[in-house]
This record gives structure tokens, sequence and C-alpha cells, in this order.
């Protein structure tokens, strides 16, 4: 659950201005009581995740982040505050990184402090972030790598996700629920698999607060996030993981889901978590 973790904590952990917790979880999701608040679902589901809005040009940093988006690719990020000795070497370490990547990547430098950069500030809670940091975005607006004080460039390089993990860290990030649903035209029990994840996702209590993300176990692409989540790439039946933010899986089911153990899920998750929510040896498999 490496990349999970990491790209799914970011947000949480900035918006308080605390450290970064690379490669752990330290998780908390929405009590059942503020989903069920969601606004009513008026149909089941479809087979594919509704995306992020391109945010809205507001200074340099969030038109870089719109630029990227449009060109359909990621944006390395770059915030600090003080010219010191490490703000200078972490810049160097990643205008290198980001040399490396330019055919995927674009780039930005922000001075938190500039208030024309407020809006990128604002957007990712950076106003009280360790410094310097440097952020990858993807271009659906998921972080899917936070590194504040010190990095290496291989932390930027391997900064990079997968398009399902994209899809999941995003609505993850957006404080949703996610059913990654992996199967193809081989594997069996398909439709029974997502039977209960629709009418999960129809239910009024859950509706906007759910994102259905399709995987083909077969996709060379998804192997990494399918090993994280120790799915059998050559599965020959349905797989479905519930995934709660910022990135905890808390089921998983071969074949066949109904609605009632999915909320049944959800509950036992909410109910196990302390105060300081799900982390490592709390909720979700081990």
């Amino acid at each position: 659950m490496k990349k999970l973790a990491v790209g799914s904590a970011v947000l949480a952990v900035l918006v308080i201005g605390l450290t970064i917790v690379l490669a752990k979880g330290g998780s908390s999701f929405p009590a059942e009581s503020e989903i069920a608040q969601a606004p009513v679902a008026n149909e089941v589901v479809s087979n594919t995740v509704s995306k992020p809005a391109i945010p809205k040009a507001e200074g340099p940093g969030m038109l870089a982040m719109e630029q990227a988006a449009k060109a359909k690719k990621y944006l390395f990020a770059f915030f600090w505050k003080n010219e010191d000795d490490r703000t200078a070497a972490m810049r160097k370490v990643f205008e290198a990184a980001a040399g490396k990547v330019a055919d995927r990547a674009q780039t930005i430098v922000v001075k938190v402090t500039d208030p024309a950069d407020a809006g990128i500030v604002q957007e990712f809670g950076l106003d009280r972030a360790p410094m310097p940091l440097a952020l990858a975005i993807s271009s659906g607006g998921a972080v899917t790598g936070g590194f504040p004080t010190e990095f290496k460039e291989e932390d930027l390089l391997n900064a990079f996700a997968s398009p399902a993990l994209e899809n999941c860290l995003a609505a993850l990030q957006n404080g949703k629920l996610v059913f990654l649903c992996v199967q193809n035209a081989s594997t069996s029990s398909n439709d029974d698999a997502l039977k209960g994840v629709n009418e999960f996702k129809a239910d009024s209590r859950y509706g906007s607060a759910t994102e259905i993300v399709m995987l083909d176990p077969k996709d060379s692409a998804e192997a990494s996030f399918l090993s994280d989540l120790k799915i059998d790439p050559k599965t020959n039946v349905a797989v479905t993981t519930f995934l709660v933010p910022p990135g905890s899986p808390i089921a998983q089911y071969d074949g066949a889901t109904t609605k009632d153990e999915l909320i049944s899920a959800l509950q036992k998750a909410a109910t196990s978590c302390g105060p300081g929510g799900c982390g490592p040896g709390g909720c979700g498999p081990g």
C-alpha cells in the first residue's frame, strides 16, 4: 500500500502543517452520519470515475496546474519560503529531477509568501507546511507525492502513478469512498461483483460520496498498484477493494458483493477506529 498511502496522506497532512509521513497510513474517513447527508444519487453509477474539474487559474501556480492538465502531464511544484542553504540545495535536486522527466511533467516554482500565488497555496493548504516542499500533481489533480524539507531525485522520479491509482487518489483526496473494481472480460462474477457496489452507490445516503474505479488486471501499467493491494493480476474472478480516505482498504471481496455487506464493512471500520483514525495496525486488512 506504499504508493496509495503516500499519495492519499499528503493533503490531509499539509492542511494542518505537519510533517508528511511517507509510506505510512494515518487515515481517517467520513463518519456514516456525515456521508448520509450527501445528495441523492439519481442513477446507478457508470463504470468510470468522475474527474476533478481543472482548477480555475488564479495566479501563476494555478495557471500552471491548468496548463499541465490540458497537456495531460503532471505538474511538479517546488514551494519555498526562505532563501537558505537547504532551499537552494533542494531546488537543485528538484530541477535535476524535473529535467529528466520533462516529457511527462511540467514544473513551477512558488514562493508561498507571494500574494500572486495565494491561489495554489490555498488550494493545497500550504500556509503552515514545512518548507521547502515538492509536490507531484497528476493531470487529474491528484497529489501522488509530497516531499517536505529534504528529498532525493528518485523520490520525484518515482512519484508518477498509474491511471487507476490516480483516479483512486483523486477521489480519496476529495473525501470520497472508493470501490476499486478489478475485472475484465476474462474474469468471472463481474456483474455479481458490481451488483452490491452499484446498489451502494445508488443509495441516497452514499451516492455523491462514493466513486467507482475500474481496473483491468491485465493492464501492465497497473501491476505495481495490484501488487500493493495483494491482488493477483492473473485473477480469474472479479475482485473488489473498498477504500476510505485518505487511503485505507477496509475490505476486499472475491466475486459477488452485496449492499448490506458493504454498509456493514463501513460501519465496522468507523466504529473500530479510535480518535486518531485508521492507520497501520488499525482498520483494513493487514
